[in-house]
């Protein structure tokens, strides 16, 4: 899904329509930060500045990532432009806004009353929001801007934290409608869980503005909102000038994916936390739990299984079979309340547990004694059943591990329950490498490439400039054409000599356009809101000269100037580097 797809558009709509009709909907003008050297107001991405909450610097212009404090990008101290370096100005636009206080009867009881919320975030919630009046919610944007027009404000957008989130609904509405399914059975539905996974920096917006949002507009309020603290790599923020900053394709070249969802897994709690990610501690969670302990029970058994298969009966294993499938509620629990570390560290127990049996049993001297079959395929039956087990029990962190299994014993995992009942009277197929132990060179070579290309990164800079996708997806790409078609295009350098009003034209320019020596032309451009005249005079442009003329109220226009932008204030004159001359054909 897309925010930008014409779902999320009319669900847009849908949810403003309803707040309009609740009266939720204020407007008032708001001075707001101006970027003099670009020319437009600054969205609060585009600001960073000193928290005025708690003085941290290089924070965004909505709220800091250091003490989780909302604001205003006014609020900010010594606010910078990220779009040009400038220290921007305070101007006046007329902005929308959603009384958030007239929900607040409803969201403190949401909070208050239900398991959504985890106690911290609840707690806090209720001491720094609701136990005094909300603050009104600035949900419009001047243009230009990204997203979508207000409907009933024009040359107003909504703020992407509006849009943003109607964006699962609209991605769930994309889906339905590819498979035939009914959008209100998943998001108008108490037989449908919703829950949000999310960083702790955009609390605010998901357990305020959110449910506020999806309970006038009827949609089905959070089930869960799952919020998590950030990732650190070796004690420190994860930074490019330290080279702690590693990116996800770089982890793929030295590292297999799996082992870093266990690694988190084996870190996430039900509180909200930030986790370390030492390479030392990582290898050894990786090397001890997954292949010393878990993939272990089924290499020591599996070259001896295939011939064996498994027993008709389970044989008697002094309980563990028994005692890891009543495990199996509690490790269910703690996944569903997202204490993913207490999950597995229960799975590691019962892998504890279960290791033991095989040492005892020495399946590789049950091998060297054909009397001996029967016991080694007991022995088989109870190590690889163990594993399936583990295999269940880790599935939603390590699907790649339960696959492996399923192609060992030829029996699929698609469901918990099979965690409570073991495999019996199957053959066994010959058993593959399922995982590589990680070596401690493999991280400090990631963490060192990672420097390098941070280095590489700040001695040659690449600038950073923002471009939204926004003008494409509101003017998308022409057909194509052959160069037969362009040549057709007589694109020259021109110099505009004269500019007057038009008075009697709400929109044009009346330019007078040479081309060199005697050659002039006549043009009526439409960019009499983003131009004055005496501003233009001296200019080089570059005009169609081969458009034929077209005979207007005010006088014929014998070409056009070429410019971009939606119109309006917004229009720009393309223009032409030093040493272009008028005449010169553009090719």
């Amino acid at each position: 899904g897309s925010t930008h797809s014409d779902e999320n558009r009319q669900l847009c709509y849908q949810f403003w329509a309803s707040m309009r009709q609740s009266g939720l909907i204020a407007e008032r003008p708001v001075a707001q930060l101006y970027d003099p050297d670009a020319k437009t107001f600054l969205a609060d991405r585009f600001v960073r500045g000193t928290c005025p909450i708690c003085g941290r610097a290089d924070q965004p212009g909505d709220n800091c990532g250091a003490c989780g404090a909302t604001y205003s990008p006014i609020d900010l101290i010594d606010p910078k432009s990220t779009l040009s370096g400038a220290t921007p100005i305070v101007k006046e636009a007329l902005h929308l806004f959603v009384e958030l206080e007239k929900l607040h009867d409803f969201l403190a009881q949401w909070i208050e009353s239900g398991n959504a919320l985890q106690a911290e975030t609840a707690n806090y919630l209720k001491g720094q929001f609701l136990a005094k009046e909300l603050r009104d919610w600035d949900v419009s944007r001047p243009a230009p801007y990204f997203g979508f027009e207000i409907p009933d404000a024009p040359g107003n957008y909504w703020y992407v934290w509006f849009d943003a989130p109607i964006g699962y609904i609209a991605s769930t509405l994309q889906w339905c409608n590819a498979n035939g399914e009914n959008l209100a059975d998943w998001w108008q539905s108490d037989e449908c869980e919703v829950h949000h996974f999310i960083g702790k920096d955009i609390t605010y917006f998901h357990t305020l503005f959110w449910p506020g949002m999806l309970k006038t507009a009827g949609f089905s309020l959070p089930t869960k909102v799952h919020i998590h603290g950030f990732l650190n790599v070796g004690g420190e923020k994860m930074s490019k000038s330290t080279g702690t900053l590693v990116a996800a394709e770089t982890y793929l070249k030295h590292a297999d994916p799996s082992f870093l969802r266990y690694f988190y897994a084996t870190k996430l709690t039900a509180r909200i936390e930030d986790l370390d990610l030492g390479p030392e501690e990582f290898v050894d969670k990786i090397n001890s739990d997954l292949i010393g302990k878990v993939v272990n029970l089924a290499s020591r058994v599996g070259k001896f299984a295939s011939g064996t298969g498994l027993s008709q009966t389970y044989p008697d294993d002094g309980g563990l079979f028994a005692n890891a499938a009543a495990a199996g509620e509690e490790i269910s629990e703690a996944y569903e309340t997202g204490d993913y570390s207490r999950a597995m560290r229960r799975i590691m127990e019962l892998a504890d547990a279960a290791n033991p049996y095989v040492e005892h049993a020495r399946p590789w001297d049950l091998k060297k004694d054909p009397d001996k079959i029967d016991q080694l395929r007991d022995v088989c039956t109870v190590a690889l059943n163990l594993f399936r087990q583990l295999s269940i029990y880790l599935a939603p962190v390590l699907p790649r591990l339960a696959n492996h299994c399923a192609e060992l014993l030829g029996d699929p995992i698609d469901h918990w329950q099979q965690s409570q009942t073991p495999l019996l009277g199957k053959p066994v197929n010959a058993f593959k490498r399922m995982m590589d132990r990680v070596q401690i060179e493999d991280l400090q070579k990631m963490i060192e490439d990672s420097r390098v290309e941070a280095a590489e990164t700040i001695s040659a800079p690449a600038p950073v400039w923002n471009d939204s996708d926004e003008p494409l997806k509101a003017e998308p790409l022409a057909a194509e054409i052959s160069i037969d078609d362009f040549a057709k295009v007589d694109l020259r350098i021109a110099r505009i000599i004269a500019a007057e009003h038009v008075p009697e034209a709400n929109k044009l320019l009346k330019l007078t356009l040479s081309l060199g020596g005697d050659e002039r032309r006549q043009v009526f451009a439409g960019i009499k809101a983003a131009y004055q005249p005496e501003a233009l005079v001296g200019r080089l442009v570059v005009m169609v000269a081969n458009l034929a003329p077209r005979k207007m109220r005010f006088g014929l226009s014998e070409g056009m100037v070429t410019a971009a932008g939606p119109g309006g204030a917004e229009v720009f004159l393309l223009g032409v580097d030093e040493g272009g001359q008028p005449g010169q054909r553009v090719h």
